[in-house]
């Protein structure tokens, strides 16, 4: 295959991490982006246009999942080699999604390392899988294809340089919003001065409150913001995207929040970038009575902590917790944390 010629469509939904893949892509000149797309139907729709030479396919994608949208592409553009990038670790799902065909699986969270060499493996006929998911299935499956290399990075996403930082879950109840203000913008203070990156998911008037306080420690806040080291989203609307039947999708919710997490993490300056997140989302479902939802959102929180270089500090209003302090509801909450703040 000339190097010239290498046409590769990308398939990822949150464009944050689908720019991270293409200015990756772009570091070798050999390697042309031709085609983004953000829907599984509109992957199967371009592979059929553009016949490029490959796909980078997420999992999660909208409209047509990207398992489903592989065995269509295989169909519609048999000479196209098909490459996933998931933060998807399910030993079942990587095997599935290598039956369509496809000879490589990158975690998202090992992106950084993987990549590159995974697309030049897979350009090869060989088999690419990230060492820091099981890759006896692809073993088993060698006779399958050409592949003869298998490959990956013994690292994993929450690195121990970082002990002390990160697998913290800690939460803050306040009575008004000067408590929680005066903890929140220390707590964010205290990460962007250290270089790292922070990720702050609040409703209007508490980003608006945070931002004020930061600008009076002396932060440059919009510095900070054109980094990609501060990102703030409004809860309410991120909260809402997850919501199935009155509960979170889970494997959606790891899935975003991990991007996001690593799109932050990018930004973060040093030789081991950490993330601190603030949330209040669980507090809004919390307010709208879905406590089920809440909780869920808490032990998914746990599992980002376990996953990544990030610690999370939720919020919650002492006056949406029914029973007070000694009501079951408090309790749960609290058991979900590794610290609890109650002034």
């Amino acid at each position: 295959m000339p190097a010239s010629s290498i046409r590769i469509l990308v398939a990822e939904d949150y464009s944050a991490f689908r720019r991270y893949l293409v200015s990756t892509l772009h570091r070798r000149a050999d390697y042309q982006v031709v085609c983004e797309v953000a829907d599984g139907s509109e992957a199967v729709q371009k592979a059929r246009e553009f016949q490029t030479d490959l796909i980078l396919l997420d999992i999660g994608l909208p409209s047509l999942n990207g398992i489903e949208a592989a065995r269509r592409i295989r169909s519609v553009s048999p000479n196209s080699k098909i490459l996933f990038v998931s933060e998807n670790r399910s030993s079942d799902v990587i095997e599935e999604a290598l039956r369509t065909g496809a000879l490589g699986y990158v975690v998202k969270s090992d992106a950084a390392s993987d990549l590159l060499p995974a697309v030049e493996a897979v350009l090869q006929g060989k088999n690419f899988v990230s060492a820091t998911v099981s890759v006896q299935h692809v073993n088993d499956r060698r006779d399958e294809h050409t592949a003869d290399h298998v490959s990956g990075k013994k690292v994993a996403p929450a690195s121990p340089h970082n002990a002390a930082f990160v697998g913290h879950h800690e939460v803050v109840f306040y009575s008004d919003d000067g408590q929680l203000l005066d903890r929140l913008s220390q707590f964010i203070a205290d990460v962007l001065n250290a270089g790292n990156a922070a990720i702050v998911i609040a409703t209007e008037s508490h980003r608006d409150g945070l931002v004020r306080r930061l600008q009076a420690y002396g932060l440059e806040i919009g510095a900070a913001i054109e980094q990609g080291r501060y990102i703030a989203l409004d809860a309410a609307d991120t909260i809402s995207a997850f919501i199935v039947n009155g509960m979170l999708d889970s494997a959606r919710f790891l899935e975003s929040f991990g991007n996001l997490i690593l799109t932050a993490a990018n930004a973060a300056k040093g030789e081991h970038p950490c993330v601190a997140l603030f949330g209040e989302a669980a507090d809004l479902l919390w307010k709208r009575g879905n406590v089920e939802a809440a909780i869920q959102d808490e032990e998914l929180c746990n599992q980002l902590t376990k996953r990544y270089d990030v610690t999370i500090l939720c919020g919650y209003s002492s006056g949406n917790i029914e029973g007070g302090k000694d009501g079951e509801a408090f309790q749960r909450i609290c058991a979900e944390h590794s610290a609890v703040y109650s002034p």
